[in-house]
């Protein structure tokens, strides 16, 4: 009897037909939600998921066949992994996939905020010719501090290398680089906030990182510093980073990842909180898609697919 996978987001085909290649029936359905999902994954012996699917305790006690659970990217903080352990239930993900994507993207981000780029294009389109008020600041010279060093950190500094950047990092439970990041000064956290011009936060999202940047930790910041976010949302206080822009010790911000991104949901106070934010013209904003690239899909579906056939015995 073959084991049935359900995939409940979208993947790239060499996902699915290499499920199916290895003998596991694969049902890929990407209208299942938490609802539909607790009244079906009994009937499941592997799950595939993206943000959109929590796997708390309770819905892993429903899947009473589940021999793994896929991860469609790096955030582990919708399973409850510990508990997925305890029932010797595989958990698999694949921040490998699109580390690279997420590089690229902060990348441009930050050359687009430090050059005034999506100001400037607007202004352009309004026949709108502003010059001198557009000039920008180069990214040379600059000292940089990474926070959080794994696979999208350590692909974000290795893309730095060539730009003549100051490239600082802290990770608190790393303490070996791969030999492409000779070029990075190893510091503690203490360091990285009082000399960085711009921070740049890898983070995945733990009790130990929820709210990591609030006003305290952005007191202890250099003047003028720019915040990059394309890890989680809840690692930056957004009441406190909208403060430190409006009185200018934060000089500009990249945010990928918000607190709440289902503006649906909003709450008055989140509404105009968020209105505040999107108001603001040193701000650049994308709405969680750092990462999400054509061919990031692909090698996200490699990576699942590999470690799954490696990790579950036929």
């Amino acid at each position: 009897m073959s084991r049935k996978v359900l995939i409940t987001d979208k993947v790239h085909p060499l996902l699915i037909n290499g499920l199916k290649a290895a003998g596991f029936e694969v049902n890929y359905d990407t209208s299942v939600d938490n609802q539909v999902l607790d009244q079906i994954i009994d009937q499941y012996d592997g799950l595939v998921i993206n943000s959109k699917i929590i796997m708390n305790k309770e819905r892993i006690d429903k899947g009473k066949k589940l021999l793994f659970i896929g991860r469609l990217g790096s955030g582990l903080e919708i399973i409850d992994v510990n508990y997925a352990k305890r029932k010797s239930i595989k958990v698999f993900n694949s921040p490998e996939g699109n580390s690279n994507a997420v590089a690229e993207h902060e990348m441009a981000m930050l050359l687009c905020l430090l050059n005034n780029i999506v100001i400037a294009d607007r202004e352009v389109r309004n026949f709108s010719w502003q010059r001198e008020a557009n000039r920008g600041t180069e990214l040379r010279g600059k000292t940089i501090g990474i926070i959080g060093m794994g696979h999208t950190g350590v692909s974000f500094a290795e893309k730095l290398s060539p730009w003549r950047l100051n490239v600082i990092c802290y990770d608190k439970y790393r303490k070996r680089f791969p030999s492409t990041l000779r070029f990075v000064n190893k510091t503690d956290l203490n360091t990285v906030l009082a000399e960085s011009d711009i921070i740049s936060l890898h983070l995945p999202l733990t009790e130990e990182t929820r709210f990591m940047v609030d006003e305290k930790f952005l007191s202890q910041c250099k003047d003028k510093v720019i915040i990059s976010n394309t890890s989680r949302g809840q690692i930056v206080d957004t009441k406190a980073l909208i403060q430190g822009l409006e009185t200018g010790k934060i000089s500009g911000a990249c945010l990928d990842v918000f607190e709440n991104e289902k503006p649906e949901t909003f709450s008055t106070d989140e509404a105009e909180m968020y209105n505040q934010l999107y108001q603001m013209k040193q701000v650049i904003l994308t709405p969680h898609i750092a990462g999400w690239t054509h061919e990031s899909l692909e090698l996200i579906a490699k990576v699942l697919l590999d470690k799954i056939l490696a990790g579950i015995p036929k």
